[in-house]
C-alpha cells in the first residue's frame, strides 16, 4: 500500500488493560495530527472492530489522561473475532470508515488475532506491548510492567509492617501469568526470603529449607507468581507440613497490580512506543511489534512475538543468590 495516501488511523486497546495505554493513545494521536492523519479510536477491543464501536481521538483531550491508568477506550476479549465471519465483519468496518491502518496495543493474544487478520485484510498493521505480564519477546519491557511492579511493592511493604509485628509467615502472590519478572522484581527489591517463579525448579527447595526452622522474631516473606506451577495454596500447605507451628497468611494482590496512576517510565515507554507505531506505518513497515531492545527501537514480526518472554539468565542468578 501506498504510505502516502494514509490519512486515517484506528487505534484499539485489547486483553487486560495495563498502565500506560492512554499515554500511548495521546502519542499516537499526537504524532498522527502532526502527519495530517485523523485518528479513531475502537471501543472494547476487537469487538468494536467487528460491531463498528468508533470514536474521533484529538491530542487534546488525550493529553490529559496520560496520568491516568486503564484505557479510555475499553478493552474485551473477543471470540468472535477468532471466527473467520467475525474478522470479515471487521473488515467491512475498516473499509466503511476508510481505515488505511490499524495500531493494536495488547498482548501475545492481540497480535495473533492481527496475524489472522492480515490473511484477508492488506493495510499495515503494528502492534504496541501493552501487558503488565512483561511476557513478550522483542522488547525489555512492555507497557504497564513497571507501574504493575511498583503498586506490588508498595502493598508488600506494607504486608510486611503486619508481619512483622505478628512474626507471621505471609505468602504473597502477585501477577505474571507464565513470566515471573513481576515476581523477581518485586520480589528482589522488597528484601523477600524466597520467590518462586514459573521459571525455577530449585526456588522451591530453598524456601522449604529456610522455612523449615523458622523461629525467628522477623517477618518471613513468600512472593509467588500466579503462573507458578506450585500455587500459593500448595505452598502454604507444605511449609505448614514441615514447619506446623508457623502462623501464617496468604494474600493475593490480584488486580489491583493493573491499575492506578502509571510510572513516569511507562508514561514515557507509551509516548515513544506510540510516536514509533505512526512512524513505522509511514514507512511502510505491517505486522511487526514497535519496541525497545538496550533503549533502542526494535521491529519484531507478529511470528516471532508471540514466544515467551522468559527470565534471562542474569535474573535467575540473581534469584538464585538471594534465595539462599
Amino acid at each position: 500500500m501506498n504510505t502516502n495516501k494514509i490519512k486515517h488511523i484506528g487505534v484499539f486497546t485489547s486483553g487486560g488493560d495495563s498502565p500506560g495505554m492512554n499515554a500511548a493513545l495521546y502519542a499516537i494521536t499526537k504524532c498522527a495530527e502532526v502527519n495530517e492523519i485523523k485518528v479513531s479510536g475502537f471501543r472494547k477491543g476487537y469487538e468494536g472492530l467487528i460491531d463498528g464501536d468508533l470514536i474521533p481521538l484529538k491530542s487534546h483531550d488525550l493529553q490529559k489522561l496520560v496520568h491516568q491508568g486503564g484505557t479510555i477506550l475499553k478493552t474485551a476479549r473477543s471470540k468472535r473475532f477468532m471466527e473467520l465471519e467475525g474478522r470479515k465483519k471487521a473488515f467491512k468496518t475498516l473499509k466503511t470508515n476508510k481505515i488505511d491502518a490499524l495500531i493494536a496495543i495488547g498482548g501475545d493474544g492481540t497480535f495473533k488475532g492481527l496475524l489472522a487478520f492480515s490473511e484477508i485484510c492488506d493495510i499495515p498493521f503494528i502492534g504496541i506491548p501493552g501487558t503488565i505480564d512483561n511476557d513478550l519477546a522483542g522488547t525489555d519491557y512492555t507497557l504497564g510492567f513497571d507501574s504493575a511492579v511498583n503498586t506490588a511493592i508498595e502493598n508488600i511493604d506494607k504486608i510486611r509492617d503486619t508481619a512483622e509485628s505478628h512474626n507471621r509467615v505471609f505468602i504473597v502472590e502477585v501477577m505474571g501469568r507464565d513470566s515471573g519478572y513481576i515476581a523477581i522484581h518485586s520480589g528482589l527489591t522488597v528484601g523477600a526470603d524466597a520467590i518462586l517463579i514459573p521459571e525455577s525448579g530449585k526456588d522451591f527447595i530453598y524456601l522449604l529449607e529456610k522455612v523449615k526452622n523458622y523461629e525467628s522474631e522477623d517477618a518471613f516473606l513468600v512472593v509467588v507468581s500466579e503462573g507458578d506451577e506450585i500455587g500459593a495454596e500448595l505452598v502454604a500447605s507444605k511449609i505448614k507440613e514441615i514447619n506446623p507451628y508457623v502462623d501464617l497468611r496468604i494474600t493475593k494482590l490480584g488486580h489491583v497490580q493493573r491499575g492506578g496512576n502509571p510510572s513516569a517510565l511507562d508514561r514515557m515507554l507509551g509516548i515513544r512506543m506510540g510516536v514509533a507505531a505512526v512512524e513505522e506505518i509511514l514507512k511502510g513497515n505491517t505486522n511487526k511489534m514497535v519496541g525497545f531492545l538496550n533503549n533502542q527501537l526494535k521491529l519484531t514480526p507478529f511470528n516471532k512475538v508471540v514466544k515467551q518472554h522468559q527470565v534471562n539468565d542474569e535474573l535467575k542468578g540473581l534469584l538464585e543468590l538471594f534465595s539462599r
